[in-house]
């Protein structure tokens, strides 16, 4: 068995594939023709959103047998010519909750504190300090209603 890891991954990521004492290879960047190449040598490949995993790519494999996207989403796999080599395909669903969490507690602060308007008027040369200083957060009630793992 043997592992492709085609985009940019964690050291951390890569240290759980390698303890596990399966061989792997990181080439990010690949194109689809190189890809195509040299995906025959591999049981499984680990991508992120960078590689499109095209009917071609999946066609040129021998011994694929999982295509594991580091992420949310799985639309740059050709899913129905997967299936239908018997590739199963799967995600990390829960990979970028903290981030999308955290992304979402920045937007309400700089909703708060106009600092979108603010930014735009400092690059118009302005400083107009009062029109933009907001409200404060501090003794309100804030709630974020959600659907799904972040909210």
């Amino acid at each position: 068995m043997k592992i492709l890891v085609s985009d940019p991954l964690s050291e951390e990521g890569l240290a759980i594939l390698r303890d596990s004492g399966i061989p792997v290879d990181v080439k990010p960047g690949l194109s689809e023709d190189e890809l195509c190449a040299i995906i025959g040598d591999y049981d499984g490949l680990v991508i992120r959103s960078g590689t499109k995993v095209t009917k071609k790519v999946i066609e040129a494999s021998n011994h694929l047998r999982v295509i594991g996207r580091a992420g949310v989403g799985v639309d740059n796999v050709d899913i129905p010519a997967a299936t239908e080599k018997g590739v199963l395909v799967m995600n990390t669903p829960s990979a970028n909750i903290l981030s999308a969490a955290e992304h979402t507690c920045a937007m309400i602060l700089a909703a708060a504190r106009n600092i979108p308007q603010a930014h735009e008027s400092m690059h118009k040369g302005e400083w107009k300090r009062s029109k933009f200083s907001g409200i404060e957060l501090n003794g309100k009630t804030l709630g974020i209603i959600g659907v799904g793992r972040v909210g």
